[in-house]
């Protein structure tokens, strides 16, 4: 019989944070292997439950919940979100511009769904989120990756953004906070930001999932506060900031000169009622949870557990030779650098494949950032401190013998040449 063959669009879609490398340590995890995994920010694999009040609040509202919602989502979770976005400065949002979704993931592709025609043009950076860059391809649309400077900690390179600007291109995607590097914009970027898009007549996607997860007195902005004019559509939810990431509930809210966009908007409401509505009893969790006490500032502020945990893999990571790390602002990642003349790494899936064999330690390369040198990788610092000790140093065994095995390369290189 005649095979039958995946979509052609999704030849240049990966997710390589849930890739071949993570096939393989479930494989070995069948065989009877036990895998630490700093792969993936899942929270609450780890020890960090919800809020108690957001589960309570589910459970009264189960019995209202089995009801499809407007598609748009249900009153009072709207209600909150339009209350929070004026919280952050961002001006004239209405009940009408809210729509909440099964987590920002299933948003993210409905936002380019309805924007996207064949060979259009979305300016991504590097490295980024995957999902954005894997949102726009099946979209049929092209991403464009312009670079974050890591001798600026990792803030844009916006001469770079501004080169690629085409005739095709439709939009910025700003990971603010960043994952997967944990920086956090200023206000200076976020304003030439707006400015570019204001110049060129582009939307800006504000991916701002982590703007709670903030270390040493840190401040987020929200790039949507900074125009009332430019088209802004800000995402966020409840998976990160209140540990909820199974709950599914995420927002998109739309900010600016909706008339400009108002063709485009009529595609969001029709991708969103074409998929009915988002977890109602997701939604019914929204508006304690930004309401209620944020218990997340007990984990970043100092001598919480994210924080400490941070500092600890931090150092941890930065005393092994050959690897830098710019300490991250927020989030739960570090992305640190392998020296190249160090460590002359060509393919970065293998590198990680080998440390998964020999060490039995799950990360995840930059490529799957789709940073564009094997010299990078992304390490999860949610597991318990003892736990980030045993990893990190099972991580610095593996290098001290790629270290040693490339000296010793190099040597008999040396020799034979001489």
């Amino acid at each position: 019989m005649k095979p039958i063959l995946k979509s052609q669009k999704l030849d240049n879609v990966c997710y390589d944070i849930r890739g071949p490398v993570l096939e393989l340590a479930q494989r070995m995890e069948e065989e009877g292997h036990k895998i630490i995994k700093l792969n993936i920010g899942n929270v609450g694999v780890f020890g960090f439950d919800p809020p108690e009040e957001i589960q309570l609040d589910m459970i009264r509202n189960l019995s209202n919940a089995s009801a499809y919602s407007d598609s748009k989502g249900i009153f009072a979770a709207r209600k909150a979100i339009m209350q929070y976005c004026q919280e952050k400065g961002i001006q004239g949002v209405t009940l009408d511009d809210v729509y909440t979704g099964n987590g920002v993931s299933e948003l993210i592709v409905l936002s380019m769904n309805a924007l996207l025609n064949d060979g259009d043009e979305v300016l991504v950076p590097t490295p980024d989120y995957p999902l954005w860059t894997a949102a726009v391809s099946l979209s049929s649309g092209t991403p464009v990756h312009y670079l974050c400077d890591e001798s600026k900690e990792w803030a844009p390179d916006l001469n770079d953004l501004r080169k690629k600007i085409t005739s095709r291109t439709k939009a910025i995607v700003v990971i603010n906070p960043n994952n997967p590097t944990g920086a956090i914009y200023s206000k200076e970027v976020l304003l030439e930001l707006t400015q570019i898009a204001r110049e060129h007549g582009l939307i800006l996607f504000a991916d701002e999932i982590y703007d709670k997860m903030l270390y040493d007195g840190e401040k987020h902005i929200s790039l949507a506060s900074l125009s009332s004019d430019v088209v802004v559509i800000t995402f966020n939810g409840l998976s990160k900031n209140y540990r909820s990431c199974g709950y599914r509930a995420g927002w998109m809210v739309v900010s600016g000169d909706k008339e400009m966009v108002r063709d485009y908007i009529e595609g969001l409401n029709m991708l969103a009622s074409m998929r009915l509505c988002a977890n109602v009893p997701g939604q019914y969790a929204i508006q304690t949870a930004l309401g209620g006490y944020q218990s997340i500032n007990d984990l970043v502020g100092e001598g919480g557990r994210l924080a400490k945990q941070r500092d600890l893999a931090w150092k941890l990571i930065t005393d092994i030779p050959g690897v830098t790390c710019i300490k991250p602002k927020s989030a739960l990642y570090l992305f640190p650098k392998l020296d190249p003349d160090v460590y002359p790494i060509e393919d970065d899936q293998q590198f990680v494949a080998d440390l998964l064999k020999e060490e039995k330690v799950l990360l995840v390369q930059g490529s799957g950032f789709n940073w564009g040198k094997p010299d990078h990788f992304r390490v999860v610092f949610l597991p318990h401190e003892d736990v980030l000790k045993e990893a990190i140093g099972r991580l610095a065994r593996f290098l001290e013998r790629y270290r040693n095995k490339h000296a010793r390369k190099a040597s008999s290189t040396a020799a034979k040449a001489s």
